[in-house]
């Protein structure tokens, strides 16, 4: 009876795991693509435009007027506490400097989306 048992508790844990590595590149791709497109409109002049406030790794001619973006998962373990300084970084600060993308419509709600994928990431 224990053999039976711990047989089927070892079963469950192995297509528990075989099932979880068979559905992360998927997830893994696809949160690639994201942070991906979220990089590019981080770093487009004309859209995002982090990089003319923001130290960013990877950016050419970064400003220094904002924080560097690094250790974000630390600074923001609430991922939605990041995307809603990105919405509208007044609401918490009335003094920044930074633009309310979303409030000002600078970026789409997707866009808005992108960017923190890309932004959390780092």
């Amino acid at each position: 009876m224990r053999k039976t048992a711990r047989f089927i508790s070892t079963a469950g844990v192995l297509t528990t795991l075989l099932g979880a590595l068979g559905t992360a590149p998927q997830l893994a791709a696809a949160d690639a693509e994201l942070i991906a497109e979220g990089k590019k409109i981080a770093f487009d002049r004309k859209r995002g435009n982090c990089l003319a406030c923001h130290s960013i790794v990877g950016g050419e001619l970064p400003g220094n007027i904002g924080p560097a973006l690094v250790a974000m998962k630390t600074r923001f373990p609430d991922k939605g506490a990041l995307r809603a300084q990105i919405w509208n970084p007044t609401a918490i600060n009335p003094n920044s400097m930074m633009p309310p993308f979303g409030l000002y419509e600078i970026m789409t709600e997707a866009e808005i989306d992108k960017v923190v994928e890309f932004i959390y990431s780092l």
